[in-house]
């Protein structure tokens, strides 16, 4: 991009002067707003003001300079200051086949929009006809206006807790359906960013050993139009419109100031705040889809376009289009907005939806992406934690493992391992081993460790832990798809019972099951993730792509009577929390060697039920459902940790090698999950209960 100013052709007089051309977006700066915006193919962009109150347009003014491709300009304060509302109008070619949508009755979302105001109204203007152009029409009265804000915060001297990788516990959450439904919430917060600062929540998940929220999409949403055709809307909030901006439907009135208040809430209650963003595609959509902001202002730059057809787009997110990740303007954009959300939000990490997108060059995927070279070089950016969803919907999409170091991906893998385990499908063993080592075979090239997986059973995306265990087939008629939407095979057990049972040995297979796979989580190295309200066995009826339910289907219930038979696993898992933050043997900064210790074990050792270290047959035997993990002691611990896993349906002895000294203690058994921690020691060989977990701790 070069440094030539010049004078926008066709520009108006104006009260504008030329102002800067970073940052992008409306800045205040205490005299005035600069306003910045990249367009590489307009021909002149204008800033227009309206009025708070009546919506009224107040003033049209012409960006007067260009540095290179960002076009920009300086209003005083008189005319511009926080709470300004305002969008942008773009000049240039609609020409389809070489991928422009330029039309100046298309009010636009600014890209960098740090806060928006009002709704996105329904209309056919804001569609585009991809075979005979744009609709005659001035959209203003649809559009959400975008706003200026004073970024200026007092954080009261609260401190960010930088948790280290090795001892982080995630929570998934979505902002409303964590809070709409909590009796100690305030009417008025309920759903809202606020909700989240209430300090009985704070101690809700401070006592599930939790410390970072992973929050599902803040970045201001729309729904979509078919959603909105069926009269449902969209929940999760994968469908951004504008990325800097905080969605302004989880606040009661100031989406920027409440959300920072959440941030400052959560760090002084020690816990991290960690934001799922949305950049591989926008609520633009399609070919036929609407103008809302990047369509406008540079649809060839901003998007993918098909090769030989400029009219469409390339859709590796499933939803319409891919942004431009390669283009260095667009790549700019995102760091600035991620830089946006460290510094001014207080927020501690990302979660990247669809990760792979961001880093497609013209071959696919390049795990060397210039995107990822410039978070790693960015003094903000690279102390922050940073989560890939290693794929997209794309050819050659899946590239778990692939990411640089410095990054953590969510592992799918991990997921299928665990339930097909426990499930008790054959042949499961070796695979279970290296999710339970925080899979080496993924992550340990290139030097990183086991903390760059991230472990879960389930998450947003898929059933609840207690639907997993209920139901064997999706049930999501409720999202007026045909029951054709969300995965199909789901690795789930409904134990004889499709849905609700009152059958007591049901009910308690099924309790025994949800431990049995929160033990493994918590027992295996890398980080867990658990999923909002899987502590209190939340049941969404068996939905398992529950994105369009903002209804009780996808809100948490606090009434311990409304889960599934009075099932409530939180103090199951608060012992898990002590557990792995009372052992660092369960916390690796390393991948294990295996080797000989003098005077101790090897910090790993495989064990057949038989008492014996397994051998090659034994991996091999598909028979096998039955596994001991003997990890020998950290230097500063007093004892061995022994975790043996049982997923056949029939009790078994479970013998120890005859080199294993000592005599050892149940602190954890999902058969008998009220036992004390400080339980007898056990006797050998050891009774195991079918389809159970046992953790031992060596006490002489």
């Amino acid at each position: 991009m070069d440094a030539t100013v010049s004078s926008a052709p066709g520009a108006a007089a104006t009260p504008m002067t030329r102002g800067l051309p970073a940052p992008l977006g409306a800045r205040w700066t205490g005299e005035g707003v600069n306003f910045a915006v990249f367009s590489a193919h307009a021909e002149r962009i204008e800033v227009c003001l309206f009025d708070a109150v009546s919506g009224r347009e107040t003033g049209r003014h012409a960006l007067p300079a260009r540095t290179g491709m960002v076009w920009h300009g300086f209003l005083p304060a008189a005319l511009a200051a926080p709470g300004t509302l305002y969008g942008f109008r773009a000049h240039g070619p609609f020409s389809l086949r070489d991928g422009h949508r330029f039309n100046p009755e298309r009010l636009l979302v600014d890209p960098a929009a740090r806060a928006l105001e009002g709704p996105l109204r329904s209309s056919p203007l804001l569609d585009d006809d991809p075979e005979c152009g744009p609709r005659a029409g001035d959209t203003a009265s649809c559009m959400p206006r975008s706003c200026v804000v004073d970024l200026a915060f007092d954080w009261q001297g609260v401190r960010a807790p930088a948790v280290p990788w090795r001892d982080t516990v995630l929570y998934e959450l979505h902002v409303r359906g964590f809070t709409q439904r909590h009796p100690d919430v305030p009417p008025e917060w309920r759903g809202r960013y606020l909700g989240l600062t209430v300090p009985s929540v704070i101690a809700h998940l401070r006592s599930l050993g939790v410390t970072s929220v992973e929050l599902l999409p803040c970045q201001a949403f729309v729904s979509e139009p078919f959603l909105l055709e069926r009269g449902l809307k969209n929940y999760w909030g994968y469908n951004p419109l504008a990325w800097f901006a905080p969605a302004p439907q989880y606040a009661v009135r100031d989406a920027v100031g409440e959300f920072r208040q959440m941030v400052r809430a959560l760090h002084a209650g020690g816990i991290e705040v960690i934001l799922d963003v949305v950049f591989n595609h926008t609520a633009e959509s399609g070919a036929g889809g609407r103008t809302l902001s990047m369509k406008g202002l540079d649809n060839a730059s901003y998007y993918r376009l098909a090769p030989g057809d400029a009219r469409m787009y390339e859709n590796h997110s499933g939803c319409g289009n891919t942004v431009n990740a390669t283009h260095p303007a667009v790549r700019e954009l995102i760091l600035e907005c991620l830089r946006h959300w460290a510094r001014e939000m207080g927020v501690d990490g990302f979660r990247f939806d669809l990760a792979t997108a961001l880093a497609r060059g013209h071959a696919g995927f390049d795990p060397h992406a210039a995107i990822f070279g410039a978070i790693r070089s960015d003094p903000i950016l690279s102390y922050v934690k940073l989560i890939a969803e290693p794929w997209d919907l794309g050819p050659g999409g899946y590239h778990l493992g692939g990411f640089p170091a410095g990054w953590s991906e969510w592992n799918d893998r991990y997921r299928d391992t665990v339930r097909a385990f426990w499930r008790g499908d054959p042949g499961r063993v070796p695979a279970l081993a290296e999710r339970l080592a925080g899979s080496s075979d993924l992550f340990r090239a290139g030097g990183r460790r086991p903390q760059a997986s991230i472990n879960y059973v389930t998450s947003h995306d898929g059933y609840t832990l207690a639907d997993l265990v209920s139901y064997a087939h999706r049930h999501n008629a409720a999202n007026l798809e045909g029951n054709r939407d969300g995965h199909g095979d789901n690795l789930s057990c409904n134990h004889g019972v499709e849905g609700p049972s009152d059958d007591p040995a049901v009910v308690e297979s099924r309790a025994r099951h949800m431990r049995n796979l929160l033990a493994t989580l918590w027992l295996s190295q890398g980080v867990p993730m658990l999923q909002a309200g899987d502590e209190l066995a939340r049941s969404q009826g068996g939905n398992n792509n529950a994105y369009c339910q903002d209804n009780e289907t996808s809100w948490l219930d606090w009434d311990p009577a409304a889960a599934p038979q009075g099932h409530d696993n939180c103090g199951f898992i608060r012992s898990l929390a002590a557990l792995r933050l009372r052992r660092p043997e369960l916390r690796r900064d390393t991948f294990f060697k295996g080797s000989p210790r003098e005077g101790r074990q090897p910090d790993v050792r495989w064990l057949h039920p038989a008492g014996r270290d397994m051998l090659g047959d034994d991996w091999a035997d598909e028979g096998l459902r039955c596994l001991g993990v003997l990890l020998g002691a950290a230097e500063d611990q007093p004892g061995d940790l022994m975790v043996v896993l049982h997923a056949g349906i029939e009790d078994i002895e479970f013998r120890l090698p005859g080199d294993v000294p000592g005599r050892w203690r149940a602190c954890l058994d999902t058969a008998s999950p009220g036992q004390p921690a400080d339980g007898p020691a056990t006797e050998h060989p050891m009774r195991l209960r079918g389809r159970s977990l046992v953790v031992l701790e060596r006490i002489g």
